[in-house]
């Protein structure tokens, strides 16, 4: 049996954009246009998102990223944009 941390239930702001490699701008423009899932708690309403939810918009991610590739809707980054 091994002895791995358990990971936490709920990541703060900066947790979860080091989770995505992101800023915590971005995570609160995500939090607000409900692209990612999160509760405000206490009387200051400090955010907590969910590891599940983390993992459900990385899952959701892959799934336009797919979608906008066989739409032919992205390209490689060396390529250049159509003009």
């Amino acid at each position: 049996m091994t002895d791995e941390p358990k990971k936490p239930r709920f990541l703060t702001i900066s947790q979860s954009a080091e989770e995505l490699n992101v800023n915590q701008n971005q995570i609160r423009a995500l939090l607000r246009t409900g692209e990612l899932r999160g509760i405000q708690v206490g009387g200051r309403g400090v955010w907590r998102i969910g590891a599940n939810d983390i993992e459900d918009f990385i899952t959701e991610a892959y799934r336009r990223t797919a979608e906008r590739i066989a739409a032919g809707e992205l390209k490689d980054e060396g390529e250049p944009a159509d003009e």
